[in-house]
Parts: structure tokens; sequence; C-alpha cells
């Protein structure tokens, strides 16, 4: 995978994230998830794209760091919102797949930049 696929991958993301959480009810519980949601599935592309104009490579690796912590979050609030309403529609699925690929990728980034 090219990094730019990666851009595109964590900007869509996010939107679709967005758009999902427009479809959950106006309980007190899920306004907790869709604020948390938002703002952590958002930050996984803003971080990322942060990184792509790095100063230094220790730059670009504590963005790439902080995307993967919005990831890991992401991740967290998706399985929530499985366990208290028992989502299973395919939209909800991708988004869970999506995030946990996203760790996977950002963890491997992590891992493989040398400081």
């Amino acid at each position: 995978m090219r990094q730019n696929d990666l851009l595109i991958r964590t900007f869509t993301f996010g939107v679709n994230c967005l758009k999902f959480l427009r479809t959950l009810p106006n309980d007190p519980e899920s306004k907790l998830i869709r604020f948390q949601l938002g703002k952590s599935a958002t930050s996984i592309g803003a971080n990322y794209e942060e990184s792509q104009a790095g100063s230094s490579k220790a730059d670009f690796k504590n963005k790439v760091k902080i995307a993967l912590r919005e990831a890991r979050e992401s991740n967290f609030w998706l399985r929530v919102l499985e366990k208290l309403d028992g989502y299973d529609s395919e939209e909800f699925k991708a988004l869970l797949n999506e995030s946990n690929e996203l760790k996977n990728i950002l963890a491997t980034i992590v891992n493989n930049t040398k400081v």
C-alpha cells in the first residue's frame, strides 16, 4: 500500500464514521459515543495528514503514533456500540473492520520507522 492510499483510507474512515453517527438514537449514551467517536475517528486522518509534512523522522513518527492512539480509541468506541446496542449491519461491520486494519497499519508504520 502506498502512503497516499492511507491518506484516502483515514479520511474516508472519518467521514464514514460521521455518517454512521448520524443514525444513532438521541439518548445520553449515544450522545457521549457520538462525540467521542466523532473526535477520534476524524483525528486519525488529521494526524496522519500532518505526519506527511513532518519536519523530521521523529516528528513524522510522533504524528503517526497519535493517529494510532486515535485509531485504537475509535475501535474502542465501536466495540462499545457493538456490545451496547448489538449493531451488526454491514456498514457497522465495515467500520469495525476498518478500525482494526488502520490500527494494524499505523502500528506497523510506527514500529518500522527508525528515528
